[in-house]
């Protein structure tokens, strides 16, 4: 009987390696999917911890920015915890990850964008009623004035206004988030946004009196 050419036989061996290596992966990743999608916090902080330095690094090369890079990385894993029963993975845990920070830097960058058309936008046309008037502070005061009403709501009111207005999630998938009724998702919603209005009521009369 001959012997298998010993090429053919390292090729053999390096690709059933290979398939085990793989499937040894696939294994250990479901069954942390499993576990964060039945809510086990060990399970998601274990992949947290472990794969949050490459994330952080990987948004960083894309967005040149460290602090924004590492807020970046911590929406994705909010936002995995917070539809964690609705995870798809197809298997793998790494290659989800970095297709989500990778998706969410590239959303960061259009809202960058946007935001920094809308600036200019706003600055010429105050400019041309105001003459004097620094656009670019009243501007920037204003997001500050808006940021700060918004981590000023009640802890239930932020939570139910941040998911609708950044994760863009509907009322019925906050509800199922959160544990609690389209009701009080509502009632949340109509709090949060009866405070911002006073308080951009509020910066808008004394931008007015200062342009008196």
């Amino acid at each position: 009987m001959t012997n298998p050419h010993p090429c053919l036989s390292v090729s053999i061996c390096v690709n059933i390696k290979i398939e085990t290596s793989l499937t040894g992966l696939e294994s250990n990743d479901t069954n942390l999917i499993g576990l964060i999608k039945s809510g086990n916090k060990q399970a998601f902080d274990e992949v947290f911890l472990k794969h949050f330095k490459s994330l952080h690094a990987y948004a960083f090369t894309i967005i040149k920015e460290k602090d924004d890079a590492e807020e970046i990385v911590q929406n994705v894993f909010v936002r995995i915890w917070t539809k964690r029963a609705q995870l798809k993975t197809d298997g793998f845990l790494k290659p989800f990850l970095y297709r989500s920070v990778h998706n969410e830097s590239l959303n960061y960058l259009k809202h960058q964008k946007v935001r920094s058309n809308f600036n200019v936008h706003y600055a010429d046309a105050v400019k041309s009623d105001t003459g004097n008037l620094n656009t670019e502070i009243m501007a920037t005061e204003l997001e500050k004035n808006i940021h700060s009403a918004i981590n000023e709501l009640p802890e239930k009111c932020r939570n139910v206004f941040q998911l609708s207005r950044f994760d863009q999630m509907k009322y019925q998938e906050i509800a199922d988030a959160l544990n609690i009724s389209i009701k009080t998702v509502e009632n949340q919603m109509g709090k949060a946004l009866k405070i911002l209005r006073l308080r951009v009521v509020d910066f808008l009369i004394l931008v007015f009196i200062l342009l008196k």
